[in-house]
Parts: structure tokens; sequence; C-alpha cells
């Protein structure tokens, strides 16, 4: 009775209000699809994203990293525990999950992998380990891989065989950005001091 007595003393207005509060918090975020996590790592928001959506996915992303083996996932999951984002911290099994992405081929888990090798983030500075991984995903066209990979060349990393390669995935590299356009003529003609002539040009023939 008391019960009855005290809500008839709260306005309407409230009641309705925290009844329409309770339902949002209530409400599902959707689980990503393939190809918006993938565009959320390209543009690497994705850690991002997962704190905005107030960390409600993370038995959903473990899953499909772990139990479905997932790339996009795995590197997600991955990063989630590199940098503490909703789950403890475990750098060890994080960079387990990027090297379980990058085993699957995820060109942002190669290049992410090689560029930590490169500079020694998570992981002990390895330059031929670098090489090995920014190599696989410059042959998918990540561009930062590319980029990476001459400069390793450029500073006297890596094999000469594999300079050709190396040249000719950058060179046909679609860039818009000026600044960028521009980098990538830097590094072009100071790889191309490595290299006969004959070689540059076969790696500027039509892919």
């Amino acid at each position: 009775m008391r019960l009855l007595t005290c809500l008839s003393l709260v306005p309407l207005s409230l009641l309705l209000a925290s009844h329409t509060q309770a339902q949002e918090q209530l409400a599902a975020v959707p689980l990503y699809t393939e190809t918006e996590l993938l565009a959320l790592i390209n543009k690497n928001t994705h850690l991002a994203r997962v704190k905005a959506d107030d960390c409600q996915l993370v038995q959903d992303i473990e899953a499909r990293a772990n139990k479905m083996a997932l790339p996009s996932y795995q590197f997600l999951y991955g990063d989630m525990l590199a940098y503490a984002v909703c789950v403890d911290r475990n750098v060890e099994l994080g960079v387990y999950y990027m090297r379980q992405a990058a085993g699957q081929g995820l060109a942002a888990a190669l290049e992410q992998l090689g560029r930590y090798y490169d500079i020694g983030r998570l992981v002990q500075k390895d330059k031929a380990m670098a090489v090995t991984y920014l190599r696989e995903a410059s042959a998918q066209g990540n561009l930062k891989a590319q980029l990476r990979l001459v400069k390793l060349f450029n500073d006297g990393f890596g094999s000469p065989r594999d300079y050709e390669d190396a040249y000719r995935w950058l060179f046909h590299a679609m860039v818009a950005d000026k600044a960028t356009h521009q980098k990538i003529e830097t590094a072009l003609a100071q790889l191309a001091q490595k290299m006969p002539d004959s070689v540059i040009a076969r790696a500027r023939l039509p892919m």
C-alpha cells in the first residue's frame, strides 16, 4: 500500500523518462559485419568504435576471434588485448591474435606486425621480420606497408632480390594526396639508385 502511495506521488513524465532510458540501455548494439569492421580497421577507428559501443560486444568479438577464427575479429581482439580496450591488458595474447590474423593473410595485421617489428613496439625490434611481414602486406596493395618496406630497403635492410617488386608495387600505387605522392616519388628515386635501369624499366611496366 505504501509503495502504491509513493508511486502515485511520482510525476508521470519522470516515470516515462525512466522507462525510456531503461529501454535505451537495454538496446543491443548490432555486431559489425566483416565489411564494416575492415573499414574501421583500415581507418584505424576500430578500437574507438568498441569504446563508443560501451564495450557491449566483447563476448561476441572474442567468440568470432577464438571459435570462428575470423581474421578481422582476431585483429580487433588482439588490439583490444594489447591496449587494454574493454578487457584486461595481455600483450602476449594480443600479439598472438594479431599473428593469427596475419597468418590468414589480413593485410592490416601483416602491416601492423611489420611496423611493430620495425620500431620495436610490443615485440623486440627485428628488421628481417619487419621485411617479411611488410612484403606480404605490400603484395596485397597496402600503401603503408609499401612505403615502410621501401624505406627499409633504402636504409640498407632486406634483400636486393626484393627491390624490383617493392619498386613496382609503390610505383603503381594510386594516391590522391600530394604530400604522400611526393613522399612516394622521393622513396622511389632513392631505391632506383640501387637498381639497374633495365630493372627499373621493367618494374614500371603496367601490372
